[in-house]
C-alpha cells in the first residue's frame, strides 16, 4: 500500500509540473504579421515592448531570460538563447543615481540610455550572459556562459568574460566537423559563407 501510494504522488507531482512548469511555446507572430513556425520562445520568458522585437526564423530561447525590446531588439536566424540571459536595450541606473528622486516624471532623465541591440544569424548566447543596450553580436558567434557583452563581437567569434572578449573563432571547430561530414557543407555555406547583407 505505501508503494502504491509513492508512486500515486510522484505521478501527481509529475503531472503538476508539467501543467504549472515553463514549456516551449512553438511558433512567433512577427509584428509585421509574418508567422515564424520554427522559433520557440519558453513560457518563462519575460519579452518586454514585444512590438519592437524584430526576431527570425528557427530561433531558440529558453526558459528564465529577459527580451528588452523596448529599444529595438534583432534576433537573427537560427539564433539560440539558452538560459538566464538578459539582451538589453535600455539602462536606467545612472539615471537614477544622476536625477534621484527627480528620476520619477522626467520625460528625458539625465544618463538614460536606449541604444538598439542586435544579434545576427546563428548566435548562441550561453546561460548567465549579459548584453547591453547597443551591442552589435556578429553572426555565428558565440557566448560562453557568464559573458557581459557591452560593444561589439566579430561574426565567428568565441568571447567569456566580464567584460566578455574573444577567445577563439568557431568556424575552427566548424571546419573540424564538416570535413568529416562534407555532406552538410552545402547548408553551413549558404548562411556562413554569403556575404554580410542588410538586417544581418
Amino acid at each position: 500500500m505505501a508503494a502504491m501510494m509513492t508512486r500515486l504522488r510522484d505521478l501527481l507531482q509529475r503531472a503538476w509540473r508539467a501543467c504549472t512548469g515553463p514549456r516551449m511555446i512553438y511558433g512567433w507572430r512577427h509584428p509585421d504579421g509574418r508567422w515564424l513556425p520554427h522559433t520557440r520562445i519558453s513560457s518563462a520568458t519575460q519579452v518586454e515592448s514585444r512590438e519592437r522585437l524584430d526576431i527570425g526564423d528557427h530561433v531558440y530561447v529558453g526558459p528564465f531570460n529577459l527580451l528588452d525590446a523596448s529599444g529595438g531588439l534583432h534576433i537573427g536566424e537560427g539564433c539560440q538563447i539558452t538560459t538566464h540571459c538578459a539582451l538589453l536595450t535600455h539602462s536606467s541606473h545612472q539615471a537614477l543615481r544622476l536625477a534621484g528622486r527627480r528620476y520619477w516624471g522626467d520625460a528625458d532623465p539625465p544618463g538614460f540610455v536606449r541604444r538598439p541591440t542586435h544579434l545576427d544569424a546563428y548566435v548562441f548566447v550561453g546561460p548567465h550572459s549579459v548584453v547591453m543596450p547597443g551591442s552589435r553580436i556578429g553572426r555565428g558567434a558565440l557566448l560562453r556562459a557568464y559573458s557581459y557583452v557591452d560593444g561589439e563581437v566579430p561574426a565567428f567569434a568565441i568571447v567569456a568574460g566580464q567584460p566578455a572578449v574573444v577567445v577563439g573563432d568557431t568556424r575552427e571547430g566548424d571546419e573540424a566537423w564538416l570535413s568529416c561530414r562534407p555532406e552538410h557543407r552545402r547548408g553551413y555555406d549558404a548562411w556562413a559563407g554569403r556575404p554580410r547583407e542588410p538586417g544581418d
